[in-house]
């Protein structure tokens, strides 16, 4: 069963950061929809928000709301992603879920577009699509294609995370506390429980007791499935820094094969969702300020890596939009590349 010319379209979660992201893709991609309806808490419903240039009243999630659907974004929690987008495959709807309640179920497929797109390609039938963790699409966006040109036998990442990864309330805490150090006054710290502006901590999420946080535990298990590759080496350190929008990343790479810098940077340049930002002379590299709003990766600081066998090692930086490709346009595309078929 294919998926809809024209689908029907629902957005879950069409109040958030991501959700807002949505809408406004559907619409600047001139998405192919012949409607949309958008879903929410019940303290959202009744809003109006605008999708593909109209007005939408929001509604909220209830049995039976995913009647005559074809194509549903889930831009929500885990929980809700569990309880409700099951129900809307078996009312007959594709769905691209955002969450990460089924990326690591074998039943799903978990997909970058640029990377493994393919595996979309083999679905019949409505299913459950994931989206990978945002710091993993960022990385895999540019590292993938020197993946497959010389195979990764060890990946080592540090992230720079922005206020965007936590949610719109994190970008808020993160504004007025700059407000509120310019005045003088006492910073809110309801969202981190410390004080975010001019500091940097270890991500947000659990720490296990073997010391990662699930940030960590995402990029490693993620890679591996998208990769279908279980042996390669992935060690990954995420921190949150006071940026507003769009995350960094420190990539160190280590190959099974040689490969030159300057055929890395070929393989780079040629490469689909990237741009490469690079100036030696001007020092001028990937920035968050830079990537926030684009649809593209950068990519930037490509480099041998000395310490290692010649044409074993590349470190590079990259930077890319959270909200936009690490969540909302790479759900996008996934859906473009179903109706494509």
């Amino acid at each position: 069963m294919r998926i809809a010319r024209e689908p029907a379209v629902a957005v879950v979660g069409g109040t958030g950061a991501v959700g807002e992201e949505l809408l406004s893709l559907l619409e600047s991609r001139a998405f192919p929809a012949r409607s949309v309806r958008v879903f929410a808490s019940a303290r959202s419903a009744g809003r109006t928000l605008r999708a593909l240039g109209r007005d939408v009243t929001v509604e909220p999630l209830a049995p039976g709301c995913f009647a005559g659907i074809d194509l549903a974004f889930f831009a929500a929690s885990g929980a809700v992603s569990r309880e409700w987008a099951p129900q809307a495959v078996a009312s007959g709807a594709w769905v691209v879920d955002k969450s990460s309640a089924f990326r690591m179920d074998p039943a799903c497929e978990l997909v970058i577009p640029e990377a493994n797109g393919e595996r979309l390609d083999a679905l019949h039938a409505p299913c459950i699509v994931a989206v990978p963790n945002c710091s993993t699409i960022i990385a895999l966006v540019a590292v993938t294609p020197l993946h497959r040109e010389a195979g990764v036998a060890r990946m080592v990442v540090s992230t720079y995370q922005a206020a965007s990864g936590a949610g719109a309330a994190a970008m808020a805490e993160l504004e007025r506390q700059a407000h509120d150090w310019s005045a003088g006054r006492p910073l809110d710290t309801r969202i981190f429980r410390r004080q975010y502006l001019f500091n940097l901590f270890s991500h947000d999420s659990a720490v296990g007791e073997d010391g990662q946080n699930e940030e960590e535990r995402k990029l490693v298990d993620e890679t591996r499935r998208i990769w279908r590759d279980p042996d390669v080496c992935v060690s990954a350190t995420c921190v949150r820094v006071p940026v507003l929008r769009a995350h960094s990343e420190s990539i160190n790479l280590t190959f099974r094969t040689p490969l030159s810098e300057q055929r890395a940077r070929e393989v780079l340049v040629a490469a689909p969702g990237l741009r490469i930002v690079d100036d030696r002379a001007g020092n001028r590299f990937p920035e968050p300020l830079e990537a926030a709003g684009r649809d593209e990766v950068l990519v930037g600081r490509i480099r041998a890596d000395r310490s290692q066998p010649a044409g074993f090692g590349l470190s590079l930086f990259v930077s890319g939009d959270q909200i936009r490709k690490g969540a909302a346009l790479n759900g996008i595309q996934i859906a473009e590349r179903l109706l494509a078929r």
